[in-house]
């Protein structure tokens, strides 16, 4: 699927090469970005609600007060990303690697963490509730 953000045309799709995309903002509420490369976009207040980003590539990725709420995010790489203040409640985070990222202030309510890579996570201690 073809989509306009911020002025340019960008090919939403599964493999999708979006390298530094300028998507801050986008509407992308269950887009299939599965494998897609998102290595240093910026997704700064986008809607990825429900999306699929399974083995995405997000390195570097500013995801700052995004919505990835119920997002498929299961194996993507999240290496050195900063999700501050994202919504990543009811998220499959199931074997991801989230190795350096800012998680300051995001919500990880339901969110599965199972095989998830934290080393070195930014988290505040009350980022962290356990029940």
């Amino acid at each position: 699927m073809k989509k306009t953000i911020n002025g340019k045309e960008y090919n939403i799709k599964p493999r999708a090469n979006l390298w530094s995309a300028d998507l801050e903002g986008a509407g992308l509420e269950g887009a299939d970005l599965f494998w897609a490369n998102l290595e240093d976009a910026c997704l700064k207040g986008a809607n990825l609600e429900g999306a699929i980003l399974q083995g995405a590539n997000l390195e570097g990725a500013d995801l700052r007060n995004a919505n990835l709420y119920g997002a498929n995010l299961q194996g993507a790489d999240f290496v050195n990303a900063n999700l501050q203040g994202a919504d990543l409640e009811g998220a499959w985070l199931y074997g991801a690697d989230l190795e350096g990222a800012d998680l300051r202030n995001a919500n990880l309510w339901g969110a599965d963490l199972v095989g998830a890579n934290v080393k070195n996570t930014i988290l505040e201690k009350k980022d962290v509730v356990v029940r």
